[in-house]
């Protein structure tokens, strides 16, 4: 049975009158990672805050472990925070900034030593415990940062965009150590981002946050595959969203025909946006095309070509393997289950 360690119920969080968390409700399961996924000022930041004690709720509830903790102060509650700017002693070597949390504790040498040594293990910086952290690399601080977090032993580690000062290369390294390590001490970690692929690469459960409120709660791939509504889908990668009438269950109409699509429980002929994933429109001969258009640009980015195409009265985004001439006159076919059809009213 999956334990929740984190609950926040209606929290709402205001600054100057205005609602930063407009009555979230989230569960955040014991030892998974989780990750807060949106645009800058959705409140995920907040969020975070709030758990690691922060920021006050203006109203709502917030429990840990079941204990109503609203009135606990960060340094009591049972969670560490990983920010962007590390926050590094530069003073400090390496082993003294992963050991000054447990010498505040006052915890024996011996015990700090070997806590320390279990940490540099686990962020492979075995060896570099004399070192300057001046000295180090960026991805080094941040691996230090995160042993010097774990070593007192939080239940939760709270990370906010601690990848966002890495070049890329480095931080698609960093995503795969920090799942490694979030797996190997079974720790829950909440993690903020707005990189949508870093969320899909890392985590067990997303969250996808909006204007102050939760849009979507659900595994990388119910996220991806199926989004709820036009503003997880179009954030969650690229989407081509267009208006359709949703004649009865199962039959749509966009791009001036019917549809079959695998989705019921819409009223007769109700107005819904049609979300299509540009990796899903397949490219075939103009005459055997369900929609046809011309091709007005073609970018290769890869792994892909990406192109944009001119089709009943809409420009679509189509990724494929096989590019095709700017100016060419091609057919677009889409299966059933490709075809995502959303209710108007859940885009906030």
């Amino acid at each position: 049975m999956d334990k929740t360690i984190i609950s926040l119920k209606n929290a709402v969080v205001e600054y100057d009158e205005q609602k930063i968390l407009k009555g979230i409700n989230l569960d955040i399961i014991d030892k998974q990672f989780v990750t807060l996924l949106g645009p800058s000022g959705c409140g995920k930041t907040t969020t975070l805050r709030v758990i690691g004690g922060f920021v006050k709720l203006a109203g709502g509830e917030i429990f840990f472990d079941g204990k109503k903790i609203n009135s606990l102060p960060p340094h009591k509650r049972e969670v560490n925070t990983v920010f962007q700017k590390y926050a590094l002693f530069p003073h400090l070597n390496v082993y003294e900034n992963i050991a000054f949390g447990l010498k505040l504790k006052k915890l024996p040498e011996k015990e700090i030593k070997m806590r320390c040594e279990e940490m540099l293990e686990l962020v492979n910086l075995l060896g570099f415990e004399k070192r300057s952290v001046n000295s180090l690399s960026g991805g080094q601080q941040q691996r230090v940062a995160i042993a010097r977090a774990l070593v007192n032993k939080p239940k939760v580690l709270l990370l906010d965009e601690p990848l966002g000062a890495l070049d890329l290369k480095l931080r698609k390294e960093m995503q795969i150590e920090l799942k490694r390590i979030q797996q190997d001490t079974e720790i829950t970690f909440v993690y903020v981002t707005h990189d949508q692929e870093e969320a899909l690469t890392m985590s067990d459960t997303v969250v996808v946050m909006n204007n102050g409120n939760i849009q979507q709660i659900g595994t990388p791939q119910d996220i991806y595959n199926e989004p709820v509504n036009a503003f997880v889908a179009d954030f969650i990668g690229e989407s081509n969203i267009i208006k359709g009438i949703m004649h009865r269950d199962f039959l749509v109409e966009f791009a001036g025909r019917d549809f079959v699509c695998v989705d019921k429980g819409f009223k007769k002929n109700e107005i819904v946006d049609v979300v299509i994933r540009p990796e899903d429109i397949k490219v075939v001969p103009q005459i055997t095309g369900e929609i046809t258009g011309i091709v007005e640009s073609v970018i290769f980015k890869g792994v892909h070509y990406e192109m944009k195409v001119n089709g009943a009265g809409f420009n679509w985004t189509i990724h494929s393997t096989q590019s095709q001439e700017v100016g060419a006159l091609i057919g677009m076919n889409i299966a059933p289950n490709d075809i995502h059809i959303m209710r108007e009213s859940e885009v906030e």
